[in-house]
């Protein structure tokens, strides 16, 4: 129970406190856009980490529930990465993760270039109707299969 709380503390409530942080400065400008770091395990689970996966999930909702709250004035999206190339994946799950790659449509893992890139789309004017979604940046895997 502990661990869990741990986890959504960091990924949900930490994620709120910064958009309670940000929004009355955004406000005051009159515009302002958000991108939460959500992942595809709050799209499609995850079983050997549940917490995270929920605490994932809680955020998409979250997320979508605040671009009800934020609009017109302040766009919020969220960012759901696939298994992207980390020293932490490689730690982790080197050796599942070339499995992984040979069942995605994309064929490799994800850079974390990608996952800047798709930050800066959502936060440029070239999203500027786009609001209370993820944007899923797997290389296609939740694709598969």
């Amino acid at each position: 129970a502990d661990d869990f709380l741990a986890i959504y503390k960091v990924n949900v409530v930490g994620a709120y406190q910064m958009v309670r942080a940000v929004a009355p400065h955004m406000r005051k400008v009159g515009r302002g856009a958000i991108v939460n770091n959500s992942s595809i395990g709050g799209v499609t689970g995850i079983a050997s980490s549940m917490a995270y996966a929920a605490s994932k999930a809680a955020l998409n909702m979250m997320t979508q529930s605040l671009s009800l709250v934020l609009g017109p004035e302040i766009r919020i999206n969220a960012i759901a990465p696939g298994p992207t190339e980390t020293s932490a994946l490689q730690k982790t799950a080197g050796e599942f993760a070339q499995q992984m790659i040979k069942t995605m449509p994309l064929a490799r893992l994800g850079q974390p270039q990608d996952m800047a890139d798709a930050v800066l789309f959502l936060l440029s004017d070239k999203a500027s109707y786009i609001t209370g979604t993820e944007l899923i940046v797997d290389g296609g895997l939740t694709a598969r299969p």
